[in-house]
């Protein structure tokens, strides 16, 4: 691959290597060389671009991420269309991730320009869900190191797989001892169908009996009998060893014990039996709580129909510390529509205003209309839905000001504590089938329905464009389109610094869409301000 300098005219038909930003010229990374471009660079001045170029016996990073994640993906994967040297993979159905790890580490060995990411081996994912990402780096790669990835990812073969869920029925058992209310019990069942729903599994038979091991032996028969394809022990006592009352029943109804504790905390005192080839889990007390443990773990697997080892349990202890890891979201309660199609509209409307003296700005009117209604009613006029209004700050004459307009109001009780605690009360209200979110703020009267839609039209996660801003000659501004995939981490912004950092550190994921004159981006932070916006909307 060439790389280096040229001047514009001889960068025909190049892939330019950096972004350029000159007057009224964006000139994106990855852009391909055109005559409309070599125009555009020599109207601003630009003597020279690095570009990269293909040589013969070169392959295009497109051509070449496509090839690899082709050959890496089996049962269950899919590939997305490559685009920008990245092909990424998805879980056709839900069920576990499988992979062979030695096989992606030596794909990883290949060369420097290969690379393969996954999601964490055996992950229970959702359909739809990104599970893996084929990257080449450069703009093109030898295609002998191609060729070797390819070759490696065929002697896996499959180098990843969903493994998906076919234990259908489970029959749970709980033991009663004296003090353990009923509504513990209860309150198991009801945590354990919702473990049991992203697998389409249902509890088909549930027994109660002494925590004694002739009753639950019986116990354990009768749900086998019911047509329990896999059964769950609940202890009103842990399992404390493998004489204890839940492996000595285990073993008195005809089967084994396989093994009996984990190096996962919580869940060390789980157990594992088989009777019949029905696999029987001694569950442990964290069980009975919805937060992830090792529990999850091997649920999960099993329920996938995977073998779970003595092995494979004992090479659970690295990563196994998991006292301080976040529940897993849940999978969507319904089907997402195609993924930049469906996004919801934040308006921020919650700040003190104390820039404004005793005057709250957003019930500050132009033209008859205060500004944060002028805020929804554009965001209403937009293909945006829903609309969303954060509150904070004399929450109830902002609602006054709106109680017309089809909104949701959220309340953001903490609104003095900055702008993030704004972002976490409207990202947590954003429906989960919605793809992403602009963040609007109920103080930029002159961003209108054409310029909201204008952005939502470059919001494009298939090809990348995961983050779109509008920007005046390189000047980014507000609103600002974000995935989903960045809730998380607007959710754990704090302060009034808002989500600037974000955007500079997922460079590569941001779009950048170019306005015409200053005043679309322009914010009303104090009077002075508020006198000229209502002056430049009166010019206009």
């Amino acid at each position: 691959m060439k790389f280096g300098p040229v001047a514009p005219r001889e960068a025909r038909g190049a892939t330019a290597v950096h972004s350029i930003r000159q007057g009224d010229l964006v000139l994106k990374k990855g852009t391909v060389i055109g005559d409309a471009e070599i125009a555009a660079l020599e109207a601003a001045g630009i003597k020279d671009i690095v570009v990269a170029r293909v040589e013969a016996g070169d392959v295009s990073e497109d051509q070449a991420a496509a090839d690899i994640a082709a050959a890496v993906a089996g049962d269950g994967a899919r590939t997305d269309r490559a685009f920008t040297g990245r092909c990424n993979l998805f879980a056709e159905k839900a069920g576990v991730l499988v992979i062979d790890i030695d096989a992606v580490n030596r794909l990883n060995r290949v060369d420097e320009a290969v690379t393969l990411a996954t999601l964490s081996a055996y992950k229970p994912v959702v359909e739809g869900e990104m599970i893996a990402t084929v990257k080449i780096i450069p703009f093109a790669v030898a295609e002998n190191a191609r060729d070797r990835a390819v070759a490696e990812a065929a002697k896996a073969r499959p180098v990843i797989r969903i493994a998906p869920y076919v234990v259908r029925k489970v029959g749970v058992v709980s033991t009663e001892l004296p003090g353990l209310s009923p509504k513990v019990i209860d309150k198991t069942l009801r945590i354990t169908e919702a473990r049991l729903v992203p697998a389409g599994a249902t509890i088909v038979a549930e027994r109660r009996v002494p925590h004694e091991h002739a009753a639950l032996t019986r116990a354990i028969d009768e749900v086998r009998k019911a047509g329990a394809e896999m059964v769950i022990v609940f202890g009103a006592s842990a399992i404390a060893d493998r004489r204890d009352v839940i492996p000595m029943a285990i073993e008195s109804a005809g089967g084994a014990v396989e093994h009996f504790g984990m190096p996962v905390d919580p869940g060390n005192l789980m157990l594992i039996g088989r009777i019949e080839g029905l696999s029987v889990i001694g569950a442990p007390g964290c069980a009975r709580s919805p937060k992830e443990n090792g529990f999850d773990w091997v649920l999960m697997r099993l329920l996938a129909g995977l073998e779970v080892s003595r092995d494979d349990i004992t090479g659970m202890g690295v990563g196994g510390l998991l006292m301080e890891i976040v529940t897993r979201p849940q999978p969507r309660a319904e089907p997402a529509v195609q993924e930049g199609r469906n996004v919801a509209a934040l308006v921020l409307a919650a700040g003190r205003s104390t820039r404004m003296g005793a005057v709250n700005k957003m019930l500050a009117e132009i033209g008859g209309k205060p500004l944060v209604r002028i805020a929804a009613e554009q965001a209403l006029a937009s293909r945006a839905k829903p609309v969303i209004v954060v509150t904070g700050h004399e929450h109830e004459k902002v609602e006054k000001a709106l109680g017309d307009l089809p909104v949701r109001f959220v309340h953001n009780r903490d609104y003095a504590e900055g702008l993030g605690t704004s972002l976490r009360t409207g990202i947590a209200a954003v429906p989960p089938q919605a793809d992403g979110a602009i963040i609007c703020l109920g103080d930029m009267p002159q961003v209108d329905s054409g310029l909201i839609n204008k952005l939502l039209a470059a919001f494009d996660p298939e090809r990348g464009a995961l983050v779109v801003v509008p920007s005046i000659d390189g000047k980014r501004g507000n609103p600002v389109v974000w995935s989903r995939r960045f809730f998380n981490e607007l959710m754990s912004i704090t302060g009034d610094v808002g989500a600037r950092h974000l955007i500079g550190q997922y460079a590569e994921a941001v779009v950048e869409v170019p306005l015409k004159g200053e005043a679309a981006l322009t914010d009303v932070d104090t009077p002075e301000s508020l006198d000229a916006v209502k002056a430049e909307i009166e010019r206009a």
